[in-house]
């Protein structure tokens, strides 16, 4: 039979949609799940689940200030998200208006932030702003944070704060790869010194991460692509500790994405292998596929009916998801981006 969302369906209480981060980052709480056990722990007793030379994989995505308030030439008035940066001067935008504008209009943001929409392309808009100052240069000084929708408070300086992992390098998400949000710099330094390896790569979070699944067949369904880029340090790790006969483990959902999309680029090579680089991922993961790199995830509770839900539920099985879950609320976890974590393992293929 087909899935449909009502796979991927699950009641949750409103009140344990975490609305504020834990007073610190790895006092978030842990739940492991294995073998259809659930342990309810703490991250800061992340280490105790690992062992010397197990690989931990990061995405350093930076989150960006990425929504705009302005008004069109009408005067009608627009909200925007930015996507994806395509040039220095044009970016691809959710915009939320009265009325669609069409090719032409001319829109004024906040802080005389001027553009000009240029096309449309399926529900996004590409944007070419004006000026001397590149989109980058402009998002940083008058942009605002692009908190998550249910996420009721407006972001202050806390959430700028807290709302971006401590090891983001490469400025281009508009949304943050949650699970990395627990580790802080005593977390990292102390699995560093008990032989545990840290590796990176980059997938910029689209707002895509948001959308909602329109088709209730989900083989209709069309993801958002993202761009990522995986560099050969970070195959070699992998290699290293495939060979040696360690543990991969994803840190966050974006991170197995990206991986798993080398994976599939990789088989169209020479030698089969993971392919290093720069690329474009639009890959949907639902169950029944045959992931190819990661041993052990490290995920935030994701969204009833989301993609990311329906990934997970992929990777450690629908029936363990289920029970994680139904676990997770009746103790009382915090979900979403600023909630609490689970360590799950691949299912057995």
């Amino acid at each position: 039979m087909p899935l449909t969302l009502e796979d991927f369906d699950y009641a949750l209480p409103q009140e344990l949609i975490a609305q504020f981060p834990a007073t610190e980052r790895a006092a978030s709480r842990l739940l492991r799940y294995a073998d259809g056990l659930a342990d309810d722990r703490r991250f800061a007793e992340l280490p105790r689940f690992l062992s010397p030379g197990d690989l931990l994989i990061f995405n350093d995505t930076r989150v960006i200030k990425a929504r705009l308030y302005g008004t069109k030439a009408s005067g009608g008035r627009i909200e925007a998200l930015v996507e994806r940066i395509t040039g220095t001067h044009e970016a691809l935008v959710q915009m939320r208006a009265s009325h669609a504008p069409k090719p032409g209009t001319r829109l004024c943001f906040e802080n005389s932030i001027d553009a000009a929409v240029l096309e449309r392309r399926g529900d996004l808009y590409l944007l070419r702003f004006e000026g001397n100052a590149g989109i980058l240069e402009l998002l940083d000084r008058h942009g605002r944070l692009p908190l998550p929708p249910y996420i009721t408070h407006s972001g202050s300086d806390e959430d700028a704060a807290r709302y971006q992992t401590v090891y983001a390098q490469h400025p281009g998400a508009v949304a943050a790869p949650t699970a990395g949000l627990h580790f802080d710099e005593p977390m990292l330094a102390r699995l560093r010194d008990m032989g545990v390896q840290l590796a990176w790569l980059t997938l910029h979070v689209g707002a895509g991460t948001f959308q909602p699944v329109r088709a209730n067949n989900l083989a209709e369904h069309r993801m958002h692509s993202e761009l990522y880029d995986i560099p050969r340090a970070t195959v070699q790790a992998i290699a290293a500790a495939r060979a040696a006969g360690r543990t991969v483990i994803a840190v966050g959902t974006t991170s197995l994405r990206a991986l798993e999309s080398a994976a599939r680029a990789g088989e169209a090579a020479a030698d089969g292998g993971l392919a290093a680089g720069a690329g474009e991922t639009d890959l949907f993961i639902t169950p029944g596929y045959a992931f190819q790199v990661v041993d052990r995830l490290i995920t935030n509770f994701h969204l009833p009916k989301s993609t990311l839900l329906m990934l997970v539920s992929a990777f450690a099985g629908m029936d363990a998801m289920r029970a994680a879950y139904h676990h997770a609320i009746a103790a009382r976890y915090r979900f979403f981006s600023y909630g609490d974590a689970m360590l799950i393992d691949r299912m057995p293929r």
